[in-house]
């Protein structure tokens, strides 16, 4: 399974990631603002049981091994998630830290043999790992 943001300027970067490991047709998406963000942080609490049922329902269905995270820099949601601090790249790249942490935790803690890849895009598509 994929977990990626929703915005459209990273829509083909994903595709594009996607296609370099040749997943093309061969990951069940899911798709929301923040990616991992979106699926961990307070700011968007609503989601996050929304976004584990329909993980369990991937696992139960498509016997997904894997969960691959694609979050990315200049996120709106990673904004939104800073409040009313100012928003730095220091402070965004410690938001998408702390939701790779959270959501590694608790697919562990839910899904004890689903491995997880998280992934950082920028807009000139460069991927980082963590």
């Amino acid at each position: 399974m994929v977990l990626s943001c929703m915005d459209p300027r990273f829509q083909h970067l994903v595709h594009n990631h996607l296609k370099k490991k040749k997943l093309t047709g061969k990951f069940s998406a899911f798709t929301i603002a923040g990616a991992a963000i979106g699926v961990t942080h307070n700011k968007f609490k609503k989601w996050h049981k929304t976004f584990y049922e329909n993980l369990g329902t991937s696992v139960q269905l498509h016997k997904i091994e894997k969960l691959i995270v694609i979050n990315h820099k200049d996120c709106g949601a990673a904004k939104i998630a800073n409040g009313k601090k100012e928003f730095s790249p220091a402070n965004e790249k410690k938001i998408h830290k702390e939701s790779f942490t959270k959501i590694k935790k608790q697919i562990k803690k839910r899904f004890q043999k689903l491995k997880v890849e998280l992934n950082l895009i920028s807009l000139d598509n460069k991927v980082t790992k963590f």
